[in-house]
């Protein structure tokens, strides 16, 4: 159990007064002191005494601090920002359960103590989480596991839109990353997904303007920041591309939580590649329409549909560039092995961003089954966390 004293705070009269917060690994309790009879002449009587009596005594008062609110954490998730706004809340943030209940505005004295907080309850969601994962997994095939979940912001497209952000629920499951405006708290949920993408067919990608938590605290101790603006950027975001040129831009709360993102992305994809072995799309090559495969252990392979004769094969070692026109149309460079020259294959596919990203998706993968270390050498996030 964790205790602190910190402040309520209301945005709109902009008042505060003093709680307790008490943290178990369930939940998270709000205090408020109150006064309360501990002792005196009617002190678990049922009668009263005589004034004469010895035994009266007058009653006696003290302040204690009593629960008033708790906050599930399962599935919990935290707000430090205003509501419809891109300002960064001051050594405060918000904790909502499930159920929608608020915690109200947790301000806390110094920035460290918020840090800690912030910090202490985001870990026991987290614990939560895996919990909940462990469970759906006990229900899914050994293909159709979660490997990570959890609440993000979306940016919302559009100029006209008040807010800026909003919550989505993502997860990663199986071959699908999933996108929820609610946890999924059953089987029966999974269905309701408002987006579901192919992982080999997405990419995902960190961007570079972020901050560890240290340097948000440095900032706020030296420069005296209070209400940070970031005018639609905030820090600790990620992007997800699909089919299509279709983005998703996210942001955390926390680096930590944008290094296990990316760490699990990269997982869960290198998961499905090597559980599906490759992927066909139809293609159009020299004004035929034609099968291409990636294929995780042959490379790339372009044969006719209807006779499933090869044409051409390379391996993932013989492509040596590529370039495309951004919509339909894409040229490969492979080496030829015998004659060491480039051969360029030009291909048209209907969804290019898509059979782009599997290319990626296939290689990165073959690449991290020869060396266990690429994927940490490729995460930025835990590049940035650790170099801090």
């Amino acid at each position: 159990t964790k205790t602190t004293i910190a402040l309520l705070y209301d945005e709109e009269s902009e008042n505060a007064y003093d709680i307790r917060l008490k943290l178990t690994k369930e939940v998270l309790t709000i205090q408020k002191q109150d006064v309360v009879c501990v002792g005196g002449s009617h002190q678990g009587r049922n009668a009263p005494s005589s004034p004469s009596s010895p035994i009266a005594k007058d009653p006696r008062y003290e302040k204690r601090w009593l629960d008033t609110l708790s906050v599930p954490l399962s599935m919990a998730r935290i707000s430090r920002y205003k509501a419809g706004t891109e300002k960064l809340r001051w050594n405060a943030f918000e904790v909502l359960a499930l159920d929608g209940v608020s915690s109200g505005i947790l301000r806390f004295y110094t920035a460290q103590d918020g840090t800690d907080w912030l910090r202490a309850v985001s870990a026991n969601i987290r614990e939560l989480t895996l919990q909940n994962m462990k469970m759906a997994n006990k229900c899914c095939s050994p293909s159709d596991q979660v490997v990570h979940m959890g609440w993000v912001n979306e940016k919302l497209q559009g100029a006209d839109s008040s807010q800026t952000f909003r919550p989505k629920f993502l997860a990663l499951k199986g071959p699908s990353f999933y996108v929820f405006s609610t946890p999924p708290v059953s089987t029966f949920n999974w269905v309701q997904a408002e987006r579901t993408y192919h992982l080999c067919e997405v990419l995902f990608r960190v961007h570079k303007f972020w901050l560890t938590e240290d340097c948000w605290l440095q900032a706020n101790l030296y420069l005296g920041l209070q209400d940070f603006d970031f005018e639609d950027q905030r820090p600790y975001c990620f992007s997800v591309v699909a089919g299509h040129g279709k983005s998703h831009v996210f942001n955390v709360e926390l680096g930590s939580e944008l290094a296990v993102w990316e760490k699990s992305f990269q997982r869960a994809t290198f998961m499905e590649v090597q559980r599906t072995g490759s992927r066909t799309y139809m293609c159009s090559w020299q004004g035929e329409m034609l099968c291409f495969t990636v294929d995780f252990a042959l490379g790339f392979t372009c044969f006719e549909s209807k006779t499933k004769n090869v044409l051409w094969r390379f391996k993932f070692s013989q492509l040596k560039g590529s370039s495309d026109d951004g919509k339909t149309r894409v040229k490969l460079l492979f080496q030829n092995l015998d004659t060491k020259q480039i051969e360029t294959k030009e291909l048209e596919f209907q969804d290019l961003t898509a059979v782009l990203h599997c290319i990626h998706s296939f290689i990165a993968a073959k690449v991290a089954s020869v060396d266990p270390g690429f994927m940490d050498s490729q995460s930025l996030a835990r590049k940035y966390m650790y170099s801090s």
